[in-house]
């Protein structure tokens, strides 16, 4: 679940790599898992950017601007990263970012690709996750990114998909790895259903372009039943566990199908 949407304008030009203020910005992670129902296993966790006590991530996001956008960017690859580790964290991080930050994605990695080799983390177990509904000038601009993340190694991921600005036109000029679909199609996707023809046709449309399906938002045992039903085994939402501030959240036992589904 993204906190970054509708939260930053479009760059004014490309001298963002060249502000690099922001550096007192005080803020750290809670770390949400996105599950497998397959093996009932955790498949990756999202890190979801907090207040320094844990605080909601409006505290930190009114906080950025064009002056520190590039350097806040920076920042929440490198903590992420260096705080999973910390954690003991060995499923795939998942990470936002903010396509209006990076200009070069090259140049803009290099602290990423640092951060990973300083604390012994696999750049194959780094998902970036674009914001689908945070506006960028062009899709050009966000597939080229993509493109250049892919060559490094990492993992893709389009969030909020079907919440945005450039919906089926994006998916069409870059296939990533994963698609999360906006919690706005899963509310209550079993008793809808205009949302489960929705549902059924991306899984459709996704499986025969290779692209794997999360659900974020699963907040009812009918939806996961739903969704599972549909061909969707990577799911997200408080019905599994809620983000944990600074630490691993733990899956109940209850939140999995029964063994006897």
């Amino acid at each position: 679940m993204t906190d970054f949407s509708e939260l930053f304008p479009p760059p004014s030009g490309c001298q963002g790599c060249k502000r690099s203020g922001g550096s007192d910005l005080d803020f750290s992670f809670a770390y949400q898992p996105i599950v497998d129902l397959r093996d009932r296993t955790v498949f990756a966790h999202e890190a979801l950017v907090r207040g320094p006590n844990g605080e909601g991530a409006l505290t930190v996001l009114s906080q950025i601007d064009d002056q520190n956008r590039y350097r806040f960017d920076q920042l929440c690859r490198v903590r992420a990263i260096s705080t999973a580790a910390q954690l003991g964290m060995t499923q795939h991080l998942s990470i936002n970012f903010l396509p209006n930050a990076v200009y070069r994605p090259e140049l803009c990695i290099r602290s990423t690709l640092e951060a990973a080799r300083t604390h012994n983390f696999p750049l194959d177990r780094l998902i970036f996750e674009a914001v689908e509904s945070e506006h960028v000038e062009s899709n050009k601009h966000l597939t080229n990114i993509l493109r250049e993340y892919r060559e490094f190694g990492f993992k893709t991921a389009i969030d909020d998909f079907g919440a945005g600005y450039s919906g089926l036109n994006l998916l069409a000029d870059f296939q990533p790895d994963l698609i999360k679909l906006d919690m706005a199609l899963i509310r209550d996707v079993h008793l809808d259903r205009v949302r489960q023809v929705i549902v059924r046709s991306v899984v459709n449309m996704c499986m025969e372009l290779g692209v794997e399906v999360i659900a974020e938002g699963i907040e009812l045992p009918e939806e996961r039943d739903f969704l599972a039903d549909c061909g969707i085994y990577l799911m997200q939402g408080f019905w599994f566990a809620k983000p944990a501030f600074k630490s691993l959240a733990e899956i109940p036992d209850n939140a999995w199908p029964s063994l006897s589904e």
